[in-house]
């Protein structure tokens, strides 16, 4: 029979949350990260437990510590994955940090092509709305560029998807949420890698060839009917992509 799955220490926990603030941009390169007293108090842990956090941190090489300063913030080789940027928007009202610099450069109706034909259940050919986004990292650059897409007709009730002018705050998803009165939504997403395009080189600022990574999301309603697609594409600087997870034995 299936089991519960095990909760991650407490120490993996709080690392998780301080390196998805380093990802997301939230504490960018430089910042102080709390020091093991601020981090025992705060999540109500042992010293030794917040002492084991960090140097789960270190490990990764997200952070330094300096003799007589604290522990500081690295340069991220990592990129925010969705769930991240749901979780911010969820907390904060917004997918992206103070760092992060972010372009809607063409909203409209489109032919969708057979990769998204298939995920959005769709005929290829068939209209489709499409919303890009190029995100600019304050400090190390470009960072992403990305395509979503969505069955035309959602357009007429949810109009904001097909406006550049500044983006929908929370992310689309709530946005459809709200629009066509959607419950239940979950997602699910696959990695690949492949060489980059000519317009993803020029936007991303990549030499010719360059490796890419492709993240493919499809958000669905509760029924299993697909409602967006998305494909982000990543330069291979930011291909670091880390999850903890117990080990079943």
């Amino acid at each position: 029979m299936p089991e519960i799955e095990q909760v991650l220490p407490k120490y993996l926990q709080i690392a998780g949350y301080i390196r998805d603030q380093i990802v997301r941009g939230d504490l960018p390169p430089g910042a102080e990260v709390p020091s093991e007293r601020d981090l025992a108090a705060s999540w109500k842990v042992a010293r030794p437990t917040a002492a084991k956090a960090l140097q789960a941190l270190r490990q990764q090489g997200l952070v330094e510590s300096r003799r007589g300063s604290g522990t500081f913030v690295l340069m991220p080789h990592a990129a925010p994955r969705a769930r991240e940027r749901f979780e911010r928007a969820a907390a904060m009202g917004t997918m992206y940090s103070p760092t992060e610099k972010v372009e809607f450069p063409f909203a409209g109706i489109v032919d969708a092509p057979p990769h998204v034909a298939t995920a959005l259940g769709i005929d290829e050919g068939a209209p489709v709305a499409q919303r890009r986004r190029t995100i600019h990292n304050k400090v190390s650059g470009p960072t992403e560029m990305s395509i979503s897409w969505f069955p035309a007709a959602f357009a007429d009730t949810a109009p904001r998807l097909l406006d550049t002018s500044k983006g929908i705050r929370g992310g689309t998803l709530p946005y459809l949420a709200a629009a066509l009165d959607l419950h239940g939504l979950y997602a699910r997403d696959q990695v690949s890698a492949r060489l980059a395009s000519d317009e993803e080189r020029r936007v991303l600022s990549l030499p010719e060839p360059s490796a890419v990574l492709v993240y493919w999301l499809v958000a669905y309603e509760s029924s299993g009917a697909p409602i967006q697609f998305d494909e982000a594409v990543y330069p291979s600087e930011r291909w670091a992509f880390r999850q903890e997870y117990p080990v079943t034995m």
